[in-house]
């Protein structure tokens, strides 16, 4: 079968947590041989983000060395040949930050007789945060959309934007994210994460930078978008600070510390109950311990207390912590349980066989007559 995606990014993942997960789905696509092409946009703002870095360059031509097999066409909205695009496709895929126009213009394509089956791809929080942006989108012609969520499917059949609806979590590429025993230790706690826009400033400071501060520990951060007063306050919690990492570069650095934390963003833990970041699922395949500020499982993801411990608050956390660094068989435990969590339910591999069901149940060209495989949970309007 065909595949022809078009996304914000592959080969740039500044800021852009969804090209973890896209790398894995092609990947694994790829392996039960199917056609995958991958579009994005000549002048997006990660990709543009990215080539800024000092290593940015570099990093962007090693990834054919990287990450082989996975390649991206680059296009200019204003003059890419859509007939061309699409040809031979049997399932289209449009993730959520494609510009608006070019949403459109693909479901016409569908809409005036296209052989292809058409879904949408969200993965962010806009359909809450910025509703009128999301709603403004022409998804009339499309087949279903795809949702990181359960709350976000159920928003998209309440607001009456989709027909059909699917949950489809993000996932571990466990091709790139998978414990690497014997690595040397270079400090207590590291974190992956973006400052970002006030999303979670005061819980960051709550549940990471002052926990650090208190237990002495030696903390390391990589990320993006940290302002000054975010530096000032690194500095003042003897947290080191390194900048933009190239995600698949995470996995070794996971291996090299003791713990990690995740600090969901405020409109996950209020407006999006249930749905992690991708960085739980890439820290579990790890085999790091992690420790959660608080959010709701909604979905049953994960076994909360097995799998990672939650932290109520600031003083929990820094308990925590101190039991984690000091326990070896509870680091041990939590590092068992997150691994087979996600080794039994939330790998790539789980995603494309809940994304190949989903195809059939739209009536995908090449799958008539392939038995049904599990599905995302989906909802009809």
């Amino acid at each position: 079968m065909r595949f022809v995606i078009f996304c914000h990014s592959l080969v740039s993942c500044w800021n852009h947590g969804n090209a973890h997960f896209l790398r894995g789905v092609v990947r694994e696509l790829q392996a039960q041989h199917h056609d995958v092409r991958v579009l994005e946009p000549a002048d997006g703002w990660s990709r543009a983000n990215l080539l800024a870095e000092p290593t940015g360059p570099d990093t962007l031509a090693a990834f054919p060395r990287t990450f082989p097999g996975l390649t991206s066409q680059l296009y200019d909205p204003a003059t890419l040949d859509l007939d061309e695009a699409l040809d031979g496709a049997d399932v289209v895929l449009v993730h959520e930050w494609t510009d608006p126009s070019l949403v459109a213009a693909i479901g016409a394509k569908r809409a005036a007789g296209g052989r292809f089956r058409l879904l949408f791809h969200d993965t962010h929080h806009r359909v809450v945060s910025k509703p009128e942006e999301m709603g403004a989108l022409d998804l009339s012609a499309y087949d279903g959309v795809l949702a990181f969520g359960e709350v976000l499917r159920e928003r998209y059949l309440e607001l009456g934007w989709a027909g059909r609806a699917w949950t489809w979590h993000e996932a571990a590429d466990t091709a790139l994210f998978h414990p690497m025993p014997g690595q040397p230790t270079d400090g207590d706690l590291v974190w992956v994460g973006n400052w970002g826009d006030d999303e979670r400033t005061a819980e960051l400071h709550e549940f990471l930078l002052e926990p650090v501060r208190r237990l002495g520990l030696k903390g390391l951060i990589h990320g993006v978008r940290y302002p000054d007063t975010a530096l000032s306050a690194l500095s003042d919690a003897g947290i080191a600070y390194r900048g933009w990492l190239p995600n698949h570069k995470a996995p070794a650095l996971f291996a090299r510390h003791r713990v990690t934390v995740h600090v969901p963003r405020r409109p996950y833990v209020k407006a999006l109950p249930g749905i992690p970041t991708i960085r739980v699922f890439e820290a579990l395949a790890s085999g790091i311990p992690l420790i959660c500020a608080p959010w709701h499982d909604a979905e049953g993801l994960f076994r909360p207390g097995a799998d990672y411990l939650v932290a109520r608050d600031g003083e929990a956390m820094e308990k925590l912590l101190r039991v984690v660094l000091n326990d070896r068989d509870i680091a041990a435990s939590l590092v068992r349980s997150g691994l087979d969590t996600i080794r039994r339910r939330h790998t790539c591999a789980h995603r494309v066989d809940e994304l190949l069901a989903v195809c059939q149940a739209i009536g995908a060209p090449a799958l008539d007559g392939v038995p049904m495989r599990e599905t995302a949970k989906e909802g009809i309007a």
